[in-house]
């Protein structure tokens, strides 16, 4: 049980970061919630489109993961 609780607090601990990251570059706070705890996002590389112009929204409109079944 003990390597669980460390994962969970691990994942709990990625997802504080993702969220300040996200936050310090502008993302509204809700908005920053939610894509810090989707892991399919990659956070490099939507703050590097914020901090090229693009709204939050738009980049990850941009950085949008894709369902299953669609086409890449």
């Amino acid at each position: 049980m003990s390597s669980a609780l460390t994962t969970n607090n691990e994942r709990d601990d990625v997802v504080a970061w993702r969220h300040t990251q996200l936050f310090r570059s502008g993302f509204p706070p809700d908005l920053a919630v939610s894509i810090a705890e989707d892991d399919r996002y990659d956070l490099h590389a939507v703050i590097e489109l914020v901090e090229r112009g693009c709204s939050p929204e738009l980049a990850l409109r941009i950085l949008a993961p894709l369902e299953e079944g669609e086409a890449r």
